[in-house]
């Protein structure tokens, strides 16, 4: 049995998004309405993992609130200052549709904390992989604003923790959110020692971002791989990319570390993604991962919840995550699976293969 570790705490869905029209914020035309980035999402998968019976089976790792050295190792401190005076005050935009809401400096600081947690027991050998289940995200921010929802950069901050601490200096990240991950990205393009790989929806968000050509710069030329997939990708093509891209650079690289930005919003039934993955597909793509890392860094894997929007669908897909890395059972079987698979176009369609294959061209250049 292999020993998980799971971060959670209730005051992670109390970080306030306010009214909303979906992602945009309200006024007329646009009636108010419930923001995508609401808590239910994050809620219930920690709801459907305390009624399978699987909670209690995991590792409790307690979160803690990162401290502002922690924080200030990405973000200046006139945008921490602004974050913190607007929680104090009746909260604000941070940047780019990233509500900041009444007390969500606190609840951020203990996000990022927790994935630093996470990161530590598994750095440590307390567990041999974790599950940060935060909120608000961070793989969007970038480090004087606030982006797509997220205020700090969660794993950012873990990773430059590991490496101020640590002493970690081949960090690998793998970004399955269904919007480019572009904090991190920014955050490591001209540095060798993490390999950031994002797989997203092409030009969704942010727009012009998570091309094939940016590959980083630099010492970091190289060390930065985009798989922007057309929209209607499914489960196919995210194989075809980890077997051909996404694991021959790890192979390739040799990290000390694999960390996920996993966000299940490439799901067929998330209201912010055009993709038709399902929890049996993130259950293969979990598999795969953590083959490699057993392969390479000893099976330290620590993945980061991000972004997935449907509330009745993101606790199907993370309890696959959650069953394959600790390699526990619920029985529990996921009622949307069988129309999910169904959907046409779950093959690798040739556009996809194409854009794949330019990716792989890169890592064939700079990872052979």
């Amino acid at each position: 049995m292999t020993r998980t570790g799971l971060v959670y705490h209730e005051l992670y869905q109390w970080h306030d998004t306010g009214n909303h029209a979906g992602f945009i914020f309200p006024g007329f035309p646009l009636q108010p309405g419930m923001h995508n980035e609401h808590p239910e999402t994050k809620r219930r998968f920690k709801n459907l993992l305390d009624v399978a019976g699987i909670t209690e089976q995991l590792t409790s790792i307690k979160p803690r609130h990162a401290t502002l050295e922690e924080i200030l190792r990405f973000h200046t401190p006139d945008y921490v200052e602004r974050v913190k005076a607007m929680s104090d005050a009746y909260g604000g935009d941070a940047g780019e549709l990233t509500q900041v809401g009444r007390g969500s400096y606190e609840i951020a600081l203990l996000s990022a904390g927790g994935v630093i947690e996470a990161l530590d027991a598994v750095v440590t050998g307390k567990v041999d992989n974790a599950y940060a289940l935060v909120r608000p995200p961070g793989h969007h921010a970038d480090a004087d604003k606030g982006r797509g929802f997220c205020i700090f950069g969660n794993l950012v901050i873990a990773i430059r923790h590991a490496m101020a601490v640590h002493g970690l200096d081949r960090i690998a990240v793998v970004d399955w959110d269904v919007h480019h991950g572009n904090g991190t990205e920014t955050a490591f393009y001209e540095d060798p020692r993490v390999l950031t790989i994002s797989a997203h929806q092409d030009n969704w968000y942010p727009q012009g971002r998570g091309l094939v050509p940016d590959v980083g710069a630099g010492a970091g030329e190289g060390r930065n791989i985009n798989v922007p997939l057309p929209p209607g990708s499914g489960v196919g093509a995210y194989e075809a990319t980890f077997d051909q891209v996404v694991l021959p650079a790890l192979h390739a690289f040799k990290p000390q570390l694999i960390c996920v930005a996993s966000g299940f919003d490439a799901s067929g039934f998330d209201p912010l993604g055009r993709m038709m993955m399902h929890s049996a597909g993130y259950r293969a793509l979990t598999a795969r991962l953590m083959a490699a890392a057993a392969d390479l860094c000893d099976g330290r894997l620590m993945m980061a919840h991000e972004g997935g929007y449907s509330p009745y669908y993101v606790p199907f897909c993370g309890l696959a995550v959650i069953e394959q890395m600790s390699g526990l059972r619920s029985g529990i079987e996921d009622p949307y699976l069988a129309f999910a698979a169904g959907m046409a176009g779950q093959d690798l369609q040739p556009g996809q293969a194409a854009v794949i294959e330019a990716a792989s061209a890169v890592r064939r250049k700079y990872l052979p």
